[in-house]
């Protein structure tokens, strides 16, 4: 049987940095080391790709 809880859409998660977690339960707190992961992840392909392209750049005009 569906609660009320389940027909109400999910709020995005979204942390700050140096925000209060003292009221965040584990599950959250859990949640948000699961999103600030990915974000790495995905800023460091992002330097990965920037620092690629910047090599082969310099390569080009070093010539």
């Amino acid at each position: 049987m569906p609660t009320e809880d389940d027909d109400r859409p999910r709020r995005k998660i979204s942390h700050d940095i140096g925000q209060d977690l003292s009221l965040l339960s584990v599950e959250e707190l859990t949640e948000r080391v699961t999103l600030l992961k990915a974000e790495i992840a995905r800023l460091e392909e992002a330097a990965t790709k920037k620092r690629a392209s910047r090599d082969a750049a310099n390569s080009i005009f070093k010539s």
